[in-house]
């Protein structure tokens, strides 16, 4: 199962960010971090591209500001037409465009404070065999996940909202431990900038 390939980096910056603008005006992926010049997406992707030399970012249709902010980043963007159908439908597109790839590092692009040595130790647990690498810090698992191509079925079966939890649950995971506490924190809200 290992594989000395890189993996691919997948970046989910299709969800319409309802909580933290419920009329749509302020989009939360574009908002600019507090004491620097990057949006919350553009440094979400700077920090997955300082790693991976593929990363594979899905947006909803009509999303040209966030794939514009994407495409000067670096990323390869894939537009999901069925977004709003949930996650998993986005993670799919994402995947299939990456084919062919023996690995992936599924991340959400409201989650810029994940460094990029966590990005690292998840793309060598991969190369050394896990089938699923998660981040885990202080006790708890976090984003972004790595999945090796053994599960790419599963990846592709899922619907809805669900995500790969289901996954974790009939799979044994590899723990990479760090001290990395951005694997806990996405923006949702305005308050979390």
């Amino acid at each position: 199962m290992t594989s000395a390939a890189a993996p691919v980096g997948i970046l989910l910056a299709a969800g319409r960010g309802r909580r933290f603008d419920p009329s749509g005006e302020r989009k939360k992926l574009l908002q600019r971090l507090p004491d620097t010049d990057d949006t919350v997406l553009a440094a979400s992707a700077r920090h997955l591209l300082a790693v991976l030399p593929r990363v594979v970012a899905v947006v909803r249709p009509g999303d040209d500001d966030v794939a514009d902010v994407l495409r000067a980043s670096g990323c390869e963007v894939v537009v999901c037409v069925d977004a709003d159908e949930g996650m998993a439908l986005s993670l799919g597109a994402a995947l299939r465009a990456s084919l062919p790839a023996a690995s992936w590092i599924v991340a959400l692009g409201d989650m810029p404070f994940v460094q990029p040595a966590t990005i690292a130790a998840l793309a060598d647990a991969l190369r050394l065999g896990a089938a699923i690498a998660a981040p885990v810090y202080d006790g708890r698992r976090g984003n972004p996940v790595g999945f090796h191509d053994i599960v790419l079925p599963e990846l592709l079966a899922l619907r809805g909202d669900e995500g790969a939890r289901g996954l974790f649950q009939r799979h044994a995971f590899t723990a990479v431990a760090t001290g990395d506490a951005g694997i806990l924190r996405d923006i949702d809200l305005p308050a979390d900038l």
